[in-house]
């Protein structure tokens, strides 16, 4: 298509304009741009969760999501892509559909009945902290000649209303007896689309040690007061280097109350699996003062990312052209079965209970995980990836 100006979207006649083209050019090339939204809803008893995720791919004309449900270790999901073209003004994609109530604080997730598998769900995010935007993720290819990831991302923890269904059954979800999170990223990220065959390998097959944590979580104290809590933590370790990185901290509905300067882990997980068990994290407050957080598993119910064709899982990867409009899905019964997260790959939402005695609020949310290599202190003495 000729021309150095993008075709004219129903969102040009909206006033968020920033740079001088249309909505339908990005402000770069790379074939890695995504514009995403990933979350979670889980039963604080450990009993049921819900994955989802949304992406806009706009230079590979490609819209897909993922919308599935974990019982225990049983694990369904439905999957859809198709063209960006055939409807510009959404992310919907064949059964799952997005839905934006109230921007901010309430957002709409539905997977409509549909042959793939036998799971449906209409989910209502409810906020109970605000939006909080994080550090720019900003990290280089191994000589440091591209970003490999260049992207700014924003998270809120709530409540959860509405219903599921399993094999027609139908379940309610009460916003008392749930717990949800989500986030909403956009920018240059890895794992989009299958690697190029003629690049160098990704520089981090070549790190020895890797830890990577990402965690919302909403505390509820004896008066019935909430509060919020977030931590990404990241170590890369390997002869003659170290990258360490923390961010967040405490929230409350204006945002960011009390922030982080520091987190030393303390984990334990299963050494076959890497499932993560129990722990406790360590907090340095900005303010000199350390607050623990002691923390375990709610169960074995917990959503494998990697479902959804997340970071390669099933040797696929979000963001691949797959037609005009595509819908398949997956169904496994032990998602703890080492055969099953050699498919998935690690990340997995996993629903965690904490207590934080200096603010006295019990809490429930969700604790991502990727543990690489030999980390003697955590019990994981054989290097592991995935």
């Amino acid at each position: 298509m000729p021309g150095s100006i993008g075709p004219l979207l129903p969102s040009d006649e909206q006033f968020h304009h920033q740079v001088v083209e249309t909505f339908a050019s990005v402000g770069q090339s790379d074939l890695a741009w995504a514009e995403k939204v990933c979350g979670m809803a889980a039963a604080i008893d450990g009993s049921l969760q819900i994955g989802f995720g949304f992406g806009k791919y706009t230079n590979r004309n490609v819209v897909d999501a993922y919308a599935g449900i974990a019982r225990g270790t049983e694990q369904w999901v439905v999957r859809a892509s198709r063209a960006l073209h055939s409807d510009t003004e959404s992310v919907n994609a064949g059964p799952i559909r997005y839905e934006i109530i109230e921007p901010l604080q309430q957002v709409r997730v539905v997977l409509e009945p549909n042959p793939t598998q036998p799971i449906a769900f209409d989910l209502t995010f409810h906020a109970a902290a605000g939006c909080v935007v994080e550090d720019r993720e900003d990290r280089r290819d191994l000589h440091g000649f591209r970003k490999a990831t260049d992207q700014i991302r924003y998270h809120q923890t709530g409540r959860a209303s509405g219903w599921l269904e399993i094999d027609g059954e139908r379940i309610e979800i009460r916003p008392e007896a749930w717990v949800s999170t989500r986030d909403k990223s956009w920018g240059v990220r890895p794992s989009v689309g299958m690697p190029p065959p003629d690049l160098e390998p990704d520089y981090q097959q070549h790190i020895p040690q890797a830890l990577a944590i990402w965690n919302p979580l909403l505390f509820t104290r004896d008066d019935g007061s909430e509060y919020a809590f977030h931590h990404y933590y990241l170590q890369f370790a390997g002869p003659g280097f170290l990258h360490q990185r923390v961010q967040g901290g405490f929230e409350d509905a204006s945002g960011k109350t009390a922030g982080i300067s520091g987190m030393t882990p303390a984990l334990q997980f299963e050494p076959q699996t890497r499932r993560l068990l129990s722990g406790e994290f360590r907090l340095q407050m900005e303010d000199g003062s350390e607050r623990p957080l002691a923390f375990e598993k709610v169960s074995e119910t917990g959503f494998y990312l990697g479902a959804g064709h997340y970071h390669g899982g099933d040797g696929q990867h979000h963001g691949s052209w797959r037609g005009e409009l595509h819908v398949d899905g997956d169904h496994v019964r032990d998602a703890a079965d080492p055969q099953v997260i050699e498919r998935y790959g690690q990340f997995r939402d996993c629903v965690i209970r904490v207590t934080d005695p200096v603010g006295g609020g019990v809490g429930y949310g969700n604790c991502q995980t990727y543990v690489h290599g030999s980390w003697p202190e955590f019990g994981l003495e054989q290097p592991a990836g995935h």
